[in-house]
């Protein structure tokens, strides 16, 4: 039997193994003009998305007569559900499109419908307006993540792919970090700002599908005309879609991750609402500049920080984790290339861990900062290495289709923590329902506390009102009275199991490779999913002194 030719493009190749990286430096040269045209496009997608996705919260649960739609945050978490279902769920197969029709097209759809989501937002300043924006939002982002994405991997090669993905993940948090700090001033006028500034930013991204040049599209054309001509036959996207996932490396992986997806989002869920309701983010202020705070216009847009400069807004501490990312991604990025895949994310997952006990050991100001910053550290060994492992462990063919199959996770733990989160935290957090509850044991009647008589978000206020006392003075009460960082040890609970499943997978993961790289016999081809007709090559085979394609 003749033995099967060597690819042009052996880097490129799937193995189970983890293959000996590029030092930092010798990876960064190597990356190449596509991939910093993705890298900005990613980072204008991201930069609008966190303009708005950072804010929802408040803007959906703040009381109408502050400029907010006046929800509670029960009925937030049925948005974000739906938010992510749709987001996460359409990715799934918009992946598989991709690869077959192209990615600069569905960039360009992509762009379209955001663009129409955050005009109707801006448009419609109601929770039903804001809703079918969202929607919108959400199903523009399924298209244009998996084309983005399929570029980013067939534009590095696996011996740069941990620098690549983390330099990309640093130009996320870029623009993740910038969209906040930009929102919070436009809301300062109106909300509406917010949303007319990111449809006109997510518009920039027709200027750079103008200079986008998609990797591999002389094969994908190629293959089309052969589909065309019925000399090869070509599965419905269903069926071929169904056919990966019974690889059992890959949806072991996505079920494991589905678990560690329900824990992660708390932070843009559920962060910004408890630092609004419980951290006095003016003790960070004194610290820094006294008691009278600063006056200047670069250090308020840089910290979100009001206009008065005594306190920094919900979205300013939140936005710590991008500001850390984008100055530090590369850097995590060069240490996790020499740890195996898994131990980076066992690492990072522990990490994440630390910080969810952390907020909800104490509301101290700077204790949210401490953990802003172990949460961000522990998202830059996880983010990047997630969608790595899984784009470098797919077929050359499908490298898109794998990377929407990593929205799956997103989908099932993501869209139920949507819900699951901020409905924990209206039972056992949150200050406005409390509130409510002291307002009848002072000698309110219940009648005038119902939410059709006492809208949400303003109960605290009424109670401040009523009691006479200060609000410091009652909300240390009301932080006393209830056991507030509860919906916090419940998710770190959930990581640490999602912790031990990695370590699991990592041992079996490695058995696997091992035996890999002994053997290249039909069985175990077979039993990892692998086609039989295509080479598989270890780091033990990759001739170091080729020149990186």
């Amino acid at each position: 039997m003749s033995q099967a030719p060597e690819p042009e493009h052996p880097h490129h190749e799937t193995t189970l193994d983890d293959v000996k990286q590029l030092g930092l430096w010798a990876a960064l040269g190597s990356l190449g003009y596509v991939f910093w045209i993705v890298g900005g496009m990613e980072m204008i997608e991201r930069l609008a998305f966190y303009g708005v996705r950072t804010v929802s919260t408040l803007y959906v649960t703040r009381a109408k007569s502050d400029g907010g739609l006046g929800e509670t945050m029960a009925t937030f978490g049925w948005l974000l559900s739906a938010w992510t279902l749709i987001q996460s769920g359409g990715s799934i197969f918009t992946g598989g499109l991709s690869d077959r029709y192209g990615y600069k097209q569905t960039i360009f759809i992509a762009t379209i419908i955001q663009c129409s989501g955050y005009l109707l937002m801006a448009f419609f300043h109601s929770y039903w307006g804001f809703f079918a924006g969202a929607m919108c939002l959400a199903m523009g982002t399924a298209i244009f993540k998996p084309g983005i994405q399929g570029t980013l991997i067939l534009s590095c090669n696996r011996r740069n792919s941990s620098v690549a993905w983390g330099v990309f993940y640093q130009t996320v948090n870029i623009g993740g970090w910038i969209g906040p700090l930009i929102a919070m001033q436009m809301r300062q006028m109106a909300w509406q700002y917010v949303f007319f500034t990111n449809a006109a930013f997510i518009c920039l991204n027709f200027l750079f599908l103008l200079t986008y040049q998609e990797p591999g599209k002389q094969d994908r054309l190629a293959r089309r005309a052969q589909v065309k001509a019925g000399h090869v036959s070509e599965t419905s996207l269903f069926r071929e879609s169904l056919q990966e996932l019974k690889k059992p490396h890959l949806h072991l992986y996505l079920l494991i991750f589905s678990l560690w997806w329900f824990m992660f989002p708390m932070l843009w869920d559920v962060l910004p609402k408890y630092i609004e309701d419980w951290v006095d983010t003016g003790a960070i202020v004194q610290t820094l500049f006294g008691a009278d705070g600063t006056r200047s216009s670069v250090i308020h847009f840089l910290l979100g920080m009001p206009e008065g400069g005594m306190k920094i807004e919900p979205e300013g501490i939140v936005n710590i984790n991008s500001g850390i990312i984008m100055l530090t991604c590369f850097i995590v990025a060069g240490i996790s290339a020499r740890m195996r895949a898994t131990n980076s994310l066992l690492l990072g997952t522990m990490l994440v861990v630390a910080a969810l006990t952390l907020f909800g050991l104490s509301t101290l100001a700077w204790c949210c900062v401490a953990a802003m910053v172990i949460f961000s550290v522990g998202e830059m060994l996880t983010g990047p290495k997630y969608s790595e492992f899984l784009g470098n462990i797919a077929p050359p063919d499908k490298k898109a289709m794998w990377i929407g199959f990593s929205q799956a996770p997103i989908l099932i733990g993501a869209t139920i923590e949507g819900k699951v989160g901020p409905q924990l935290y209206y039972l056992w957090s949150d200050k406005d329902v409390f509130a409510r509850q002291m307002l009848v044991e002072r000698g309110l009647d219940p009648a005038q506390v119902t939410v059709g008589v006492l809208p949400p978000g303003e109960a605290f206020h009424k109670l401040v009102a009523f009691t006479g006392e200060s609000p410091e003075a009652l909300t240390r009460l009301l932080y006393q009275s209830h056991h507030i960082g509860a919906t916090w040890y419940f998710f770190a609970f959930v990581g640490v199991v999602s912790a031990a499943l990695i370590w699991a997978y990592g041992r079996w993961i490695r058995r696997l490779a091992e035996t890999q790289s002994r053997t290249k016999s039909n069985g175990i081809n077979a039993t990892l999913g692998i086609d039989d007709n295509r080479p598989i090559y270890t780091d033990l085979e990759h001739d170091e002194s080729k020149p990186i394609q």
